[in-house]
């Protein structure tokens, strides 16, 4: 019950829940361990106190004490040994765990939900939250609980010693608790307000590492420092009022706890001058106060602890709570033409992005997707491969309704080049070898050739084995780009979508590119997004775009001869081509 209880609300696995209670246990065993020194010394004292109550002079058995200090080290040293590994080792192997968990429930979410969340918050809970729950795990509730059981044990004994100095010593015990749990609702709300201005902060500084060229040429980096020191001032602040808030409740806990050793001085010299207990007994009473309320104090630390580690522990399970998008993985398609039928689609409820889209893209065919921008264009191709759901109608592949798939095996039929292009720090050939990770060298190579890769590339010191910095920083935005055409042509999917595949090109390599796309593209259904009118003279059939609306549809000729919009478009562009500096 206990193990469940722990999944439930900590979000551990069944193993890690184990753990967690074995650890509890041997913590709460230590503490009783640590314990039996007490009671060597509370003997020892009775030896040297008999003179002085008019006993006899007893000669201790040293060697007997010897032994048994012995004995006493051993089974300290085996229960420690044990609740190490239960409370430490465990505990990072099932922060590992957690970690692993929350990626795979990242990875199994329809795309749509990071285009809704701020990745620098995700991040956050997987590598910061989880690492202060590890000390959770480890100290703060092994240590309360283990604190709990040992106390209980410990009273229920001292209690059929003398009744009433366990009273008088474990009285202030609950009332300290309790006074710390009152306090919670202040400790969660600090808690929130911290995590929040964090997030703040971090947003700040993420924006200001990836906008740091625009501020300097801008000569805008005093104000953006300025910016920056005051979500840090406000951290600052949050936090520390945080911990004032979580250690008020502590520190009158820790009062209360000092008014039991004034309980059990003040009622034991009472009752030893009225004859009614030993001096002895009220010499352990005494020594007891010093090692009970040691492990109590530290346990209100940790009831605080945990008290703030609620929205971490909430923020975890709301990643493990998400809907993951399940689907069709077994299912046959009748050839690869993607039909839309009265799509309809917004974007959490907001004012339709798409209205009433109906079109096929045919296998074998290019279909080309223009239009003013903010037109929908690339919501389009986003629901082609299932991005995204529609709020209505049906977006279906080879005759199958793309929301009954799932999605990671729909997009093995997809080759995507974006113009945002999404490079990893690793060699070229690795990056390339994305596209088929199963793909040889030559493979690989071969694509490389074809994308026009190859003539940069032989300029870089190590050649494809050179690595290329975060998202590629160190190539250019037409090099990354032919690196992502790289990868669609290894992958060699029946469905291409090309979102202005060729925008960072100039003319010459974009007409290299060309030849390339036109053996990706031959007997595949292909959707191009381009604002580029001669990027898509050659389309078979173009769906012209504005506010959401399919305003015109045809082949290049058919819509120059309506004279439309797309008419409209490419005088413009002619007109553009022809001015001069």
């Amino acid at each position: 019950m206990i193990s469940e209880y722990f999944i439930k609300r900590f979000g551990l696995t069944k193993e890690g829940s184990d753990n967690l209670v074995k650890g509890i246990l041997y913590t709460a065993l230590l503490n009783i361990a640590l314990m039996f020194p007490v009671g060597l010394y509370a003997l020892l004292i009775n030896y040297w106190a008999e003179p002085l109550t008019g006993g006899e002079i007893v000669d201790p058995n040293l060697g007997m004490f010897i032994l048994l200090i012995l004995v006493v080290l051993g089974i300290i040293f085996a229960l420690a040994w044990k609740q190490y590994h239960f409370v430490f080792n465990t505990t990072y192997a099932e922060s590992e765990n957690r970690r692993i968990n929350l990626g795979e429930n990242l990875r199994k979410l329809p795309l749509s939900f990071f285009e809704n969340r701020d990745l620098a918050d995700l991040t956050s809970t997987i590598m910061n939250d989880c690492t202060d729950l590890e000390h959770v795990f480890s100290h703060a509730i092994p240590q309360l609980l283990g604190s709990v059981i040992s106390l209980i044990i410990v009273s229920v004994g001292m209690l059929t010693f003398d009744w009433r100095l366990a009273i008088a010593l474990l009285w202030p015990v609950p009332v300290a608790f309790i006074i710390l749990y009152v306090s919670r609702i202040l400790i969660n709300r600090g808690g929130k307000i911290v995590m929040i201005d964090l997030l703040n902060c971090g947003d700040a500084m993420q924006e200001c590492i990836e906008s740091i060229r625009d501020l300097k040429s801008y000569g805008y980096e005093n104000e953006y420092y300025g910016k920056i020191s005051n979500f840090t001032s406000k951290v600052e602040k949050s936090r520390i009022k945080a911990e004032l808030m979580a250690a008020a409740g502590v520190i009158v806990g820790k009062v209360v706890l000092n008014l039991g050793i004034v309980s059990v001085i003040l009622l034991g010299s009472y009752l030893i001058m009225n004859a009614q207990v030993s001096l002895f007994t009220f010499l352990i009473f005494l020594i007891a106060s010093a090692i009970i309320y040691g492990p109590v104090e530290n346990g209100l630390m940790f009831l605080s602890e945990i008290f703030m580690m609620d929205i971490k522990i909430d923020r975890s399970k709301e990643i493990e709570s998400l809907v993951i998008e399940g689907g069709l993985r077994d299912y046959s398609l009748d050839g690869y033409d993607i039909e839309f039928k009265d799509v309809n689609f917004n974007y959490d409820d907001l004012k339709d992005v798409l209205t009433d889209i109906s079109f096929t893209a045919k296998q074998g065919e290019v279909t080309a997707l223009v239009g003013p921008s903010g037109g929908g264009k690339s919501t389009v191709s986003k629901l082609a491969a299932r991005f995204w759901d529609p709020v209505s109608g049906e977006v279906s592949l080879g005759g199958q309704n793309l929301a009954e798939l799932d999605s990671e095996k729909l997009l093995e039929n997809f080759s995507i080049v974006f113009q945002d292009v999404i490079l990893f720090n690793n060699s070229i050939l690795e990056n390339i070898r994305v596209g088929r990770k199963d793909a040889t060298d030559d493979e690989v190579l071969q694509a490389a050739k074809l994308a026009e890769c190859d003539e940069f590339v032989q300029k870089l010191p190590e050649g494809y084995d050179t690595v290329i910095g975060e998202n590629g920083e160190l190539l250019s935005g037409g090099q990354r780009q032919r690196i992502s055409i790289a990868r669609a042509l290894l992958k060699d999917a029946n469905v291409i979508l090309l979102d202005e595949a060729t925008s960072f090109l100039d003319v010459e390599n974009e007409s290299k590119i060309q030849k390339a796309l036109s053996a990706l593209i031959k007997n595949k259904t292909v959707i191009i997004i381009a604002h580029r009118m001669r990027t898509i003279a050659n389309a078979d059939n173009i769906i012209v775009l504005d506010d959401g609306k399919i305003a015109e549809k045809g082949s290049p000729d058919e819509l120059i001869a309506n004279d439309g919009l797309f008419k409209k478009m490419v005088d413009l562009q002619n007109l553009s081509g022809e001015w001069k500096i």
